[in-house]
């Protein structure tokens, strides 16, 4: 990632009316500060709201190609993620952003385990033309992965090639991506 590119990160949280400043805030905070990674932060409550803020992003922002990293923090278990109580599938959202986020890399926090088989991998990457999906086989309750999801998205400020940094993440962090069983899907 060069000095203009960004992360979009979207939260899912059970009420959007209630402000928080969370942990994701937080750890979006200190990448801008120490390292210049300039994110924006959004959160939604529904599927409407998930929707309604990548549009958003998509039709808004005239920095979208900017935006290599979207960075979703929300529950889920598979291949699906869960928004008060409601569970969508990955094929569901596939199909929301069919053909819009070409080149996109779109990297799940370890708040919902990633399990996709290599269908439905293939199935998300070839609708919604992303680049690669990111998440985590393991969730600690104890544990976030927002250590390892720091030092993965500063990795793109050195490395364009996603095998690349996730062979650096690895050999610089390989007992976190180990225990949380980091993953890719490209």
């Amino acid at each position: 990632m060069d000095s203009d590119s960004f992360i979009f990160c979207l939260e899912a949280v059970s009420d959007i009316e209630t402000v928080t400043i969370t942990e994701v805030v937080k750890n979006l905070e200190q990448l801008a500060s120490e390292q210049g990674i300039t994110s924006i932060h959004k959160t939604c409550d529904t599927i409407e709201g998930l929707e309604e803020s990548l549009n958003t992003l998509l039709y808004e922002d005239h920095n979208f190609t900017n935006y290599e990293i979207i960075y979703l923090v929300m529950q889920g278990q598979g291949n699906n993620i869960c928004l008060n109580d409601f569970y969508y599938s990955l094929e569901e959202i596939a199909e929301l952003f069919e053909g819009k986020m070409n080149g996109k890399i779109l990297h799940f926090a370890n708040s919902k385990i990633l399990d996709l088989s290599e269908e439905e991998a293939q199935y998300f990457l070839d609708i919604t033309g992303a680049r690669a999906i990111s998440g985590y086989g393991a969730i600690y309750n104890t544990l976030s992965s927002s250590n390892l999801d720091k030092a993965f998205f500063s990795l793109f400020e050195e490395l364009d090639d996603v095998i690349e940094i996730v062979e650096e993440l690895h050999k610089k962090h390989y007992a976190l991506c180990n225990l949380l069983n980091f993953r890719l899907y490209y």
